[in-house]
């Protein structure tokens, strides 16, 4: 029997998983330095510039990988039914307080994980102190010392059917409806805001890159569902995340976690390339460090919040607010909620100076009001 020899070009599934993660991550660290793609950002100019083109890239962005990552389950081209997303029953109380504890570490800190690499990308160093505790306050929350602690609070059951905590699911079960025409209508409901939005069309970069962030989400779930289905390796199917993989990422450095690469090293290593070229696209390359030790300190304690909620919410800004929610996961919408209510806390107090007992007051009122018509000028 002849033996055929692989080409030398051919690539490993862990390679070639890395390889996605990389491209998709890149479109995202480019998104996060030219139309300036950030959760805290968006937030803060709502809340406090009165512009609310970045806020209106989320459900841009958001109605687009639904849309998209609709269509390539119903081809069979992603195998959605087996992510982490659908791994566990959904947890009201885990998606709330892990993502109230985001947000508000998100305040503190000034970024999230996703916004932290993309500072790096651009120059700053600071960053790099928030984007190592996030990873590390992950992993102690998740398999280190306060993994058992965080099971006795938030105990994870295995779904009796993995898949079936999909909205989109839940509603076809219910009215005989296709999952994927229900999901292209949620859709189209989650758009809507943004298209009818006049400030929001007239800006066509920040349109244009919406779209690309929601395709570059669904290019995640399509291409390692392709490498699970036709690999030989173990591969997840997955699409973007900024919690857990940056620990995995710093543990890879150290040679702890096995061979280097995966869709999480791909994914990290794209938006950290993605936001270097968009911050010397845009001219605004430049080192930053940390002059005042209080602020430092305060960035610290939030990537710790952060890093234990992002575990016990399964995802952080992007992961949930944007890949779970691609998958019209229940847990996205109740996550994302909570991780603004906590960011809008945290704002409260940071900006305004004022008691965080007050500051729980407001943020119901102001997150209903982030979307009210008003006047507003390009920041």
């Amino acid at each position: 029997m002849t033996r055929h020899t692989p080409p030398m070009f051919a690539l490993s599934d862990t390679a070639a998983v890395t390889l996605i993660g990389f491209a998709t991550g890149a479109v995202l660290g480019l998104a996060a330095r030219i139309p300036r793609f950030c959760t805290l950002g968006a937030i803060e100019d709502a809340l406090y510039g009165g512009n609310r083109d970045r806020i209106m890239m989320w459900p841009m962005a958001i109605g687009v990988a639904v849309a998209a990552t609709a269509v390539l389950a119903a081809l069979g081209w992603a195998t959605i039914e087996n992510s982490a997303f659908f791994r566990f029953e959904f947890s009201l109380s885990a998606s709330i307080i892990g993502g109230l504890m985001f947000g508000i570490g998100m305040a503190l800190a000034g970024n999230c994980g996703f916004g932290a690499l993309a500072r790096v990308g651009g120059g700053d160093i600071r960053s790099v102190l928030i984007v190592l505790v996030i990873g590390i306050a992950a992993y102690m929350a998740a398999v280190g010392p306060l993994a058992e602690l965080r099971t006795t609070l938030f105990p994870r059951t295995e779904a009796a059917h993995p898949g079936s905590g999909s909205i989109a699911g839940f509603i076809a079960e219910h009215t005989s409806i296709s999952a994927l025409y229900v999901a292209l209508a949620l859709a189209v409901l989650l758009i809507a805001p943004a298209l009818t939005d006049p400030h929001f069309i007239s800006n066509r970069s920040a349109v244009i890159w919406s779209v690309l962030i929601g395709l570059s989400c669904s290019a995640a779930w399509w291409g390692t569902s392709y490498v699970a289905h036709t690999g030989f390796e173990h591969v997840p199917v997955e699409s973007h995340s900024f919690t857990m993989p940056l620990g995995e990422i710093v543990l890879q450095v150290m040679g702890v976690g096995g061979h280097f690469g995966g869709f999480s090293v791909g994914s990290v290593s794209g938006v950290l390339s993605g936001a270097l070229l968009g911050a010397r696209i845009r001219k605004q390359f430049h080192w930053e460090a940390c002059d005042d030790p209080g602020e430092l300190r305060r960035q610290i304690f939030g990537a710790v919040l952060m890093g234990f909620g992002g575990v016990i919410a399964l995802g952080c800004s992007v992961g949930q607010g944007l890949s779970a929610f691609s998958v019209l996961a229940w847990s996205a919408p109740v996550t994302a909620a909570s991780i603004s209510v906590g960011a809008i806390v945290g704002l409260r107090y940071l900006v305004e100076g004022s008691r965080m007992t007050d500051a729980l007051l407001l943020p119901f009122q102001t997150l209903l009001a982030l979307f009210r018509r008003g006047p507003r000028s390009r920041s």
